[in-house]
């Protein structure tokens, strides 16, 4: 079983300079799933405060792929095969927070979906459905 501290590790030690520039926090970690939180700033928001959809759909994917690892019980990479993302409603807020859960996992394919809210009003903004392949 991993714990919150090892899924930030993972996360800080494997992902892109850019997916690690949205400054993601492991808010929360089980066998099931992972929820991330970002803050929202000035670099992700656009005109009006509304957080970019490209914001919202990497911290989507970013946050299944650790649930993934949860799931497995130990952290390691998987590919994402596909990424569906639907966006709801404008994100603004203080904190944008991803929860992301395995919904199956097989031997090579996992799949997993993520909802996306913002804070403080805990509004879902976006949900997301991904596949990922394991090594």
């Amino acid at each position: 079983m991993v714990d919150i501290a090892d899924v930030q590790r993972f996360l800080d030690e494997n992902f892109a300079p850019w997916v690690l520039a949205l400054s993601p926090n492991v808010h929360r970690v089980g066998t099931k799933g992972v929820t991330l939180d970002i803050p929202v700033t000035s670099d992700i928001a656009r005109v009006g405060g509304i957080v970019s959809g490209q914001s919202l759909a990497a911290l989507a994917d970013t946050a299944m792929v650790l649930a993934c690892g949860a799931h497995m019980g130990q952290m390691q990479p998987v590919a994402t095969v596909t990424l569906d993302t639907q966006f709801l409603r404008p994100g603004s807020g203080d904190t944008i927070r991803a929860e992301a859960e395995v919904t199956r996992a097989g031997r090579s394919l996992i799949f997993a979906r993520c909802q996306v809210s913002a804070w403080p009003t805990g509004k879902i903004i976006a949900l997301a459905t991904a596949t990922f392949a394991t090594p």
